[in-house]
C-alpha cells in the first residue's frame, strides 16, 4: 500500500481534501493485514477523534478503493472488508468462527482478461473458510466436529 504521505499527495492531486480524519485513516490502513471493516476503522478512529463520522470513514474508503489503492473485499461476513495489499496477487483465508481474515497465496488458474463461458474475467476472488489457530485452540477437540458440520452449534454439544 502507498504510504500515508503518498495517499495525501494523491488525494490532493485529484482535488480531494485531506482532513486530519482522512490522514489518520490512511495511517490506520498502513500495514494492516486484518482486512478491517469500515466499522472497525471507525471504532479505532473515534477513540482518538470524537468528531469523526462513520460517513467520513465510508467515503474515504470508497474513494481509496475507486482509486485502486485498496481493495474492497466481500468475504461473506456481514460487512465489506478493506485490503490494503494491492501489490501482490493473493486470496483470503476467513475464520468461520471469529471472522479473522488474512492473505494467502494460492495457485489460481484464472486471470483477469480471460473469458470463461462467455464471461470476461475482471477479478478472481477466492475465500477459503476454516478455523484460525486461535479458534482451533479454544475449541480443542470440538474443532473437528465444528468444521465437519460448518457451524458453532456442534462445538457447543
Amino acid at each position: 500500500m502507498k504510504s500515508p504521505e503518498e495517499l495525501t499527495d494523491l488525494f490532493r492531486a485529484t482535488g480531494r481534501k485531506v482532513t486530519p480524519q482522512r490522514r489518520r485513516i490512511f495511517e490506520l490502513l498502513q500495514g494492516d493485514g486484518t482486512h478491517p471493516s469500515a466499522e472497525e476503522i471507525y471504532r479505532r478512529l473515534s477513540a482518538e477523534m470524537a468528531t469523526v463520522s462513520l460517513k467520513t470513514v465510508y467515503q474515504t474508503l470508497g474513494e481509496l478503493a475507486s482509486m485502486g489503492v485498496i481493495l474492497s473485499v466481500d468475504v461473506g461476513t456481514r460487512s465489506m472488508r478493506f485490503d490494503p495489499n494491492v501489490e501482490t496477487d493473493h486470496q483470503h483465508l476467513l475464520c468461520a468462527r471469529c471472522e479473522a481474515v488474512r492473505d494467502v497465496v494460492l495457485s489460481v488458474e484464472v486471470a483477469p482478461g480471460e473469458v470463461i463461458d462467455g464471461y470476461l474475467v475482471m477479478r478472481t476472488d477466492v475465500v477459503v473458510k476454516g478455523l484460525c489457530p486461535s479458534c482451533q485452540a479454544e475449541l480443542g477437540e470440538a474443532a473437528a466436529r465444528w468444521t465437519a458440520s460448518g457451524s458453532a452449534r456442534s462445538a457447543a454439544s
